[in-house]
């Protein structure tokens, strides 16, 4: 085929495509009112996990996976807004790893909130001005995010779903190269996510600790001197060149956010159920309080401490398991948990996806 001739086809194509979007969202908009019209809730996390698991098997390529999930994410974001005019509340402010986060997540077509702290996302969805929030809850190498965990004890939003993001720290700066930074500007954890390259590549600059990432790049922004460590959203809301790419410390390095809800969403065949509890104080408790996990066969992906802050030694434990709290085995094994502690609360069973 002639370039004209392969210009025609693309173009017939396009035609058919814009056709077949507006009456797939038709739909969408149909099931919208019926979900409104029965008080459901419209974001459906496990639904939206069933089409992009079929979309895949479909997927014969050229278009990669990624690309083909990237597509469908926008797809539906734009479903999403017109069904609903939905915020989406997340630690801010624009262009952090939050913010990063909750794109991949939703898409560009919702309305989005940055907040100062944690505490003010919960608040935001607790009284209704946002649908959802998106909160980091650790890191691949630096652990648990402890105020997102302290928040989850006493509020009562649930986790409706996850979001796994991969760190790429870049270095941000106006400079012509590193040898002429004098500056640098950093979040504390970012810094920790870097310190060996730091240590490397840039020894004797002063280092500036920021409240966050993209506070670090608007500073680095005004002086071509300095530098930020931050990731690619940051750098073009700013218009600052990136001088050096992965720059962490650890090519894995991930960070695993949360999505807060009202309302868990309904089994997706593959879930993980998040809970905490605290244990009597006598010898054996934690033993004996992991035993159901064991006894039918749970696997227990993670658990971690926090003292309680309610009474001196006193601890809470959050875990993450396989499974959602509608299986029976799952049910079950929460209930027998509650007879060996003091308190169990389920903060959320969700699809088991990044």
């Amino acid at each position: 085929m002639s370039l004209q001739k392969h210009r025609k086809a693309i173009d017939k194509l396009d035609a058919e495509i814009v056709r077949l979007l507006n009456d797939r969202t038709r739909h969408v908009l149909e099931i919208g009112a019926i979900k409104l019209r029965s008080g459901q809730e419209i974001y459906a996390p496990h639904r939206e996990k069933a089409v992009f698991d079929r979309l895949l098997k479909l997927n014969r390529g050229p278009i990669t996976n990624d690309s083909l999930q990237s597509i469908y994410r926008e797809i539906m974001s734009s479903a999403l807004a017109l069904e609903k005019p939905m915020t989406i509340a997340y630690l801010g402010p624009e262009a952090t790893y939050s913010h990063q986060a909750a794109l991949k997540r939703f898409g560009n077509s919702l309305v989005y909130g940055g907040q100062k702290t944690i505490a003010e996302v919960f608040g935001e969805v607790s009284k209704g001005r946002a649908d959802y929030g998106v909160v980091p809850v650790e890191n691949s190498t630096e652990g648990a995010v402890t105020p997102t965990l302290d928040l989850l004890v006493d509020s009562d939003l649930k986790i409706v779903a996850q979001i796994v993001l991969r760190i790429q720290h870049c270095l941000i700066s106006h400079a012509a190269d590193r040898t002429t930074i004098r500056r640098l500007y950093v979040h504390p954890q970012t810094l920790a996510q870097c310190r060996l390259w730091l240590q490397r590549y840039l020894p004797d600059v002063e280092i500036i600790e920021t409240a966050s990432n993209a506070r670090s790049t608007e500073l680095a922004a005004e002086d071509k001197t300095s530098a930020a460590i931050a990731g690619l959203l940051a750098a073009e809301k700013y218009h600052v060149p990136v001088l050096e790419h992965d720059i962490q410390d650890n090519s894995a390095n991930a960070t695993r956010f949360l999505v807060l809800g009202r309302t868990c969403p309904p089994a997706s065949g593959s879930d993980r159920t998040s809970l905490l509890f605290s244990i009597n104080d006598k010898a054996g408790a934690l033993h004996s309080s992991l035993a159901p996990f064991r006894r039918f066969k749970i696997n227990m992906t993670k658990i971690e401490s926090r003292p309680s802050k309610r009474k001196a030694w006193e601890y809470f434990f959050f875990v993450d398991c396989d499974g959602h709290t509608d299986d029976p085995k799952v049910t079950q094994a929460i209930l027998e948990l509650g007879r060996h502690c003091s308190f169990v609360k389920v903060l959320g069973s969700y699809p088991n996806a990044a």
